[in-house]
Order: structure tokens, then C-alpha cells, then sequence
């Protein structure tokens, strides 16, 4: 059944009044856990709450601050509301060790790329500059039609890290195979957010073995 089109808000930058640090939830933080060394990403009705290749009909137009984009018949488009600083503040929980990417099945990879390209990420903090979104997958990109296990391979191909230190998200049940490989997958039914990425993170660090307070479980 095709889902309903949701629109988003546009984002507001970080109040310069607040740390950084504050902002990723605890979890994240607690230096005697774990952390997955690259945390993967689909797109449609993950990062976006849209199919890119039946909904969106280019050309596309950004709007003044990059937030969203409009297409030819006046549609917006963007992402969750909780994505831009996500994919900010991420990698700045352990700075470093983490890399981002993105696997997704799509029949418009240009077009997808195309608004990775033209959506911007609102600056993290007072200083910095906004930036494309497609800019912090420095994993790389996977997208094309095909099985999600293949994206995935590709992924540890280029990075070299291990399937087990992988967190993948995505919306599709079917994807659960690539566990088979040894990621972790975390099936989101409505989009990215601040909880799913904690839940995420806790059944990777289940699956690795890790408990609170940072001791191997059985041990």
C-alpha cells in the first residue's frame, strides 16, 4: 500500500547557548560503552519520508536555506526532523571512530544523490558552517536497485570495517537478512529520530556482547 506523503518543517540551527555535548543523548556518550564504528543508513521513509523514485518529479528547487527542496509540481521535501543534527552530531560522539553511509534501494540514485546534494545541515555549533548532507556519509554511498546485502558488502569493501561493528537502519522487515552478514539492523517504522538511533546503538551493543557499565555479558 503506497504511504501517505508527510511533509517536514524546515531546520533551526543549534542555540549557541547549549554545548555540543549536551546534545547527544547520554547513551551515546558514556565513554565505558561501545560505540559502532560506521552506522549505515536508508533513505526512503528512513532518513526522508518519501519514496525519492515514485514522489519526487524533478527538476528540483532548493529553498533559501537549503531545508528542503520543491519539485515541479510545488511538493516539498525533506528530511525527519530529528536527521539533520543527527547526522551532525553523530560522528562528534566519538570523534573519529565513527564514519556514516548509506544503502538504498532505489530506481532514481541520481535523483536521491541530487537531493543529498541540495539539502543542507543547519550548523552544529555557534561557528560552524551548514553543510550538504551529502558531505558526512564519508563511508560512501550505496545506491541502486538490488539487495541490501550487496550494499552492505560494498560498504566493508571500501571501509574495512568488520560487518560486526556495523549499525544499519532501515524501515524495510526484509532487510533483515543482512544480519546474516553480522551487522546489527534496527527496523524504524517512522523515521529516524533520537530514540531509534539509542535503541539502535543498545541492540548493537547487545549483539557484541556489552551491558551497562561497559563489562562483556556472562562475565
Amino acid at each position: 500500500m503506497r504511504r501517505r506523503l508527510s511533509r517536514q518543517s524546515s531546520f533551526t540551527s543549534v542555540s549557541s547557548a547549549t554545548s555540543l555535548a549536551s546534545q547527544i543523548p547520554p547513551s551515546l556518550s558514556d565513554a565505558n560503552l561501545p560505540l559502532p564504528k560506521l552506522i549505515i543508513f536508508d533513505l526512503d521513509y528512513t532518513l526522508w519520508p518519501f519514496w525519492v523514485d515514485t514522489h519526487v518529479t524533478p527538476p528540483l528547487k532548493p529553498n533559501a536555506t537549503r531545508s528542503l527542496a520543491t519539485d515541479r509540481h510545488g511538493e516539498e521535501y525533506s528530511f525527519y526532523s530529528d536527521v539533520p543534527q543527527i547526522l551532525q552530531l553523530l560522528p562528534k560522539a566519538a570523534p573519529g571512530a565513527i564514519k556514516l553511509g548509506v544503502a538504498s534501494r532505489t530506481h532514481a540514485p541520481n535523483l536521491a544523490r541530487d537531493l543529498l546534494k541540495m539539502l543542507h545541515l543547519p550548523p552544529a555549533q555557534e561557528g560552524d558552517k551548514s553543510r550538504r548532507a551529502l558531505d558526512v556519509f564519508d563511508a560512501g554511498l550505496e545506491i541502486y536497485p538490488g539487495s541490501k546485502l550487496r550494499h552492505i558488502e560494498m560498504l566493508q569493501r571500501r571501509t574495512g570495517i568488520q560487518f560486526e561493528d556495523m549499525l544499519f537502519f532501515d524501515d524495510e522487515s526484509r532487510n533483515k537478512e543482512t544480519e546474516s552478514l553480522g551487522i546489527t539492523m534496527r527496523l524504524v517504522r517512522d523515521g529516524v529520530c533520537w530514540a531509534e538511533i539509542e535503541k539502535g546503538v543498545e541492540d548493537w551493543r547487545k549483539r557484541k556482547g556489552f551491558r551497562k557499565g561497559g563489562a562483556l555479558n556472562g562475565a
